[in-house]
């Protein structure tokens, strides 16, 4: 048997033998000779229910000492397990070595939200926390019955209790509950847990007296994905499963009217399912099915999509009916005051859809077995996978187990739900195990997009140059015209392609600054996607879902008003901001950076090749980061070089700096990407960026020669998230630096060659 055939029967008791524990109710502590004894009396050995409010959800103290922690979210590749070790052995005072970690498996964990919203440490690792102060508290009252002593007369090092005035009384973990479940209730209230202890439970360590927490302990997930010695969901094998391949329409919006199999009867193994507009093909060799899905002649029905001309796309979203509206923010009188401005400084700017483009496309594999499934994905919310089988599989919840692989890394709503989806139809139809995936064009061309979007902004200043009043709406397709999930078949291409009928939901964003304007209003507004049903462009969450293009408008436009009251930046920002935080991490950017101050642009470089630098700041959540972009642009060619960045980042309590580096750092490399290079081209027919040559992104030599980061640290703020927050203000730090280099403002994304150069001509 395979260790993969092994796999499909993974379970908690299964983890938990293998760490030398067998685990029953503290309630009543039974020991067992075997694993075999205990599972043959299920009415003794029955653990507590795998629920949120049940601490053996998230804990367990193995015979030999060690101690498993389960989390349901997913580590996308930011570090986040080593950050999640940290925060329960530091709750729990055992070696950080002794933890053993197990993410994203819906048969050991419970769902904490998935991965998305950079909520993994200051949600799921909150719960994390609160659940290992709560173990920690009730094994030192195990240990003070034992030990005839009180509690507080107890201190734990290394997972050992000891009596503090008498060093012969100690007693370990492991002898206290090893092998055992804790039969605690926890009260949580809120989404996924939010945990809120009622009183009289444990609290959380004082910061104070961190010995681990705030280490710069190292990932060891890098080295064997490096040398090949960790499998991707790519590698996944089953006994029996064959392959499959989905078709996708040439013209979007058209389904198959006939289907001629015959011109692939020659392939060996080869079986075509097809089901109103779901199409796909399954083999027995993986480069068969890849034939069958290249040969197979589909007579299509005719489709006229209603996509407008590339060039026409920002026109179109001018134009279209507001679906909904939304307003942010809104002080004082905005409209009243732009009447009698003594000036008024207007501007738009565009961005346009973008595509994951995932490393690799979309795979997963499923196994249907006497009506339970298994299912192997590199998805970010394995809990809605595993809700999102049953539903369009029709079985019972439980009978679905997700296992989290890791994948070619994504971030927001990728291709990863929709193959899953996919294979399950796939594997349902031909009673295999199948596993399924894209091809290039079809992971990038059919993955969910980033929307596209127009920003306009203007400012009322006064006849000192005070801007008395602030108006900024964003427009565009929703970011959630599919879920950020696939829970619900119609947020799938199966079960669009399927028939299920639609709920493409609105959704977009306002700025996050705290520019005190006396008179300031921020407003969003969504239009209808350009086709209904399983389209290429049909949009969703991707990185800090439109945190960059509503940034690249209000921080370039911060920017504008700053050049044209001749204000250095730095400074004009400052006179406005009003949150302390805010203001520490433009100071403390501005500072590493060395900025001198002086107005934009520079107007003093001739010939081809010249500099700049450009600062934005933003808000995510709580979290605060400012950046300043060092650019050297060439007039001739139009391509930017975004050669060094400054980082300010401040997200409350750092739990482990040298991950938090590192996120920034690929935040920073993924941000320049989406400015300079990633559009997304279609004509009236469909997507046309389907590969890397259509696709552009950053490549190895044009990634910033250095990126100098300030992690500014308040251990008395609850940590909050970094996975996203530092590629926010990154699009508008290039283009202002751009400006400060040339002279030219650039107000539509990205700042490609052929845009650059269309702009300073």
């Amino acid at each position: 048997m395979t260790k993969h055939e092994k796999s499909a029967n993974f379970s908690r008791r299964a983890v938990l033998k293998a760490g030398g524990a067998l685990v029953v109710s503290v309630g009543a502590p039974i020991a067992f000779d075997s694993a075999r004894a205990a599972e043959s009396d299920p009415a003794v050995a029955t653990k507590p229910a795998l629920t949120p409010d049940q601490l053996s959800s998230y804990i367990a103290v193995n015979a030999d000492g060690t101690v498993s922690a389960y989390f349901g979210k997913m580590d996308m590749g930011q570090g986040l397990s080593v950050a999640i070790r940290q925060m329960v052995a530091e709750e729990l005072d055992v070696p950080f070595a002794s933890m053993k970690l197990f993410i994203g498996d819906t048969d050991t964990s419970v769902n904490q939200g998935g991965a998305s919203g950079s909520t993994g440490v200051q949600d799921g690792g909150k719960q994390m926390r609160m659940a290992a102060a709560e173990a920690r508290r009730v094994l030192v009252e195990m240990a003070a019955d034992k030990l005839g002593l009180p509690a507080d007369q107890l201190t734990v090092k290394d997972g050992v209790v000891h009596a503090a005035n008498d060093a012969t009384k100690t007693i370990s973990y492991a002898q206290l509950i090893g092998g055992q479940f804790f039969n605690v209730h926890l009260d949580w209230n809120g989404k996924y847990g939010n945990p809120l202890y009622a009183p009289g439970k444990a609290k959380p360590k004082n910061p104070k007296d961190y010995t681990i927490v705030g280490k710069p302990l190292p990932r060891q997930d890098i080295a064997p994905k490096v040398f090949a010695q960790t499998d991707f969901a790519m590698d996944i094998k089953v006994p029996g499963m064959v392959h499959g391949r989905m078709i996708r329409p040439a013209i979007a919006g058209a389904v198959p009217v006939k289907v001629d199999e015959s011109s692939i009867a020659d392939i060996p193994s080869a079986r075509v399912v097809w089901d109103n507009g779901f199409l796909g093909v399954v083999a027995e060799k993986e480069w068969d099915a890849i034939r069958a899905a290249r040969r197979l002649k589909v007579e299509w029905s005719n489709a006229t999509p209603p996509f407008p001309n590339q060039a026409a796309l920002y026109d179109h979203i001018r134009k279209a009916s507001t679906r909904k509206r939304e307003v942010g923010e809104q002080i004082g009188n905005v409209d009243d005051v732009f009447k009698t401005a003594a000036r008024v400084i207007e501007a738009e700017y565009e961005w346009p859809f973008q595509s994951h483009a995932r490393m690799g496309p979309g795979c997963a594999l499923v196994d249907i077995k006497d009506g339970h499934v298994t299912c192997w994905t590199g998805t970010q919310k394995a809990h809605f996978v595993q809700t999102g089988l049953a539903n369009i599989l029709q079985i019972p919840h439980d009978h679905v187990h997700v296992i989290w692989t890791t994948g070619p890394g994504s971030y927001g709503r990728s291709d990863a739900d929709d193959c899953v989806a996919d294979a399950a139809v796939l594997a349902r139809a031909v009673g295999k195990p199948v596993r399924l995936q894209y091809m290039r064009d079809q992971g990038t061309g059919w993955d969910p997009k980033a929307p596209a979007s127009i920003h306009r902004v203007r400012a009322a200043l006064d006849a000192s140059g005070n801007v008395v009043a602030y108006d900024f709406l964003s427009k565009g397709f929703s970011r959630v015209d599919v879920d950020t999930n696939g829970s619900q078949p119609r947020d799938t291409l199966a079960g669009q392609t399927l028939g299920v009928a639609l709920k493409s939901g609105d959704g977009f964003g306002v700025p996050g600054d705290s520019y005190g304007f006396a008179n300031k209003r921020t407003a969003w507004e969504t239009i209808a996607p350009l086709l209904d049903r399983a389209s290429p462009l049909r949009t969703a969450h991707m990185r800090d879902p439109v945190g960059p293009q509503i940034h690249f408008a209000s921080e370039s436009f911060i920017d504008e008003l700053a050049a044209a009251l001749k204000v250095d930046p730095v400074e004009f920002r400052l006179r406005y901001v009003k949150d302390p935080r805010d203001v520490a991490v433009i100071k403390a950017a501005a500072q590493k950076a060395g900025w001198q101050s002086r107005p934009a642009p520079r107007n003093d470089q001739r010939g081809d090749k010249v500099s700049g630098r450009g600062i934005s700041y933003a808000q995510r959540g709580p979290t605060r980061v400012a950046v300043i972009a060092e650019v050297d642009v060439n007039r001739s060619t139009g391509k930017i070089w975004a050669r060094k960045f400054t980082v300010a980042h401040d997200c409350g309590q750092i739990i482990n700096p040298d991950g938090l580096h590192h996120v920034i750092e690929n935040n920073v490399v993924q941000a320049t990407s989406r400015t300079l290079w990633e559009e997304v081209k279609f004509d009236n027919k469909t997507v046309t960026s389907v590969d890397w040559r259509t696709y552009p992104i950053l490549d190895m030599t044009e990634a910033p020669e250095q990126v100098d980061i300030v992690m500014i640290n308040h251990p008395e703020i609850a940590p909050s998230g970094a996975g996203e927050a530092a590629s926010r203000p990154v699009p508008a730090a290039i283009a202002n630096a751009v400006f400060d280099a040339t002279g030219v403002r650039i107000r539509r994304a990205p700042l490609s060659p052929e845009n650059v150069k269309s702009a300073l001509s």
